[in-house]
């Protein structure tokens, strides 16, 4: 293993258990060419300024999402229809936990009770089939190093 930190994204290892469905942790595979996955920046803080021009702040809790892409020709895209499909017979939702192991920057992340928040249910057609995104919102995301 390097011992210097690079920006390889090749490497990156994304781990996703949903409870009752895939109890076993599933590595997601076959991600776009441009596009691996985003988590979106959050809100740290609420504030409001004053009339009078003062500033008062505060914390709260934020969800954060987090949409994967994958090829229109993964078998991970199995993973995702399999999570819409069923909450859709249940009426009820199905929570995930997962894990992302970055090698190039060694850290790794914990991701906590996460829901399926937006569904692409079929790939685009085009030239080729486009990748397909899918959005998992989570309760919180933990840090560490490798």
């Amino acid at each position: 293993m390097a011992t210097q930190k690079t920006l390889t994204a090749a490497n990156s290892v994304l781990l996703i258990s949903i409870s009752g469905l895939f109890d076993v942790p599933q590595q997601i595979q076959g991600f776009a060419v441009e596009d691996v996955f985003d988590i979106d920046a959050i809100d740290s803080a609420e504030t409001a300024m004053g009339v009078d021009g003062k500033l008062s702040a505060g914390w709260v809790p934020m969800p954060i999402k987090q949409s994967v892409t994958i090829q229109a020709d993964s078998d991970s895209v199995t993973i995702f229809e399999n999570w819409y499909s069923s909450q859709q017979a249940a009426r009820e939702l199905y929570f995930a936990t997962g894990s992302i192991y970055l090698p190039a920057v060694k850290r790794k992340y914990a991701l906590t009770k996460g829901v399926l928040q937006n569904y692409n249910p079929i790939a685009n057609a085009k030239k080729i089939l486009q990748p397909r995104k899918f959005m998992i919102t989570w309760e919180s995301i933990t840090q560490g190093a490798i």
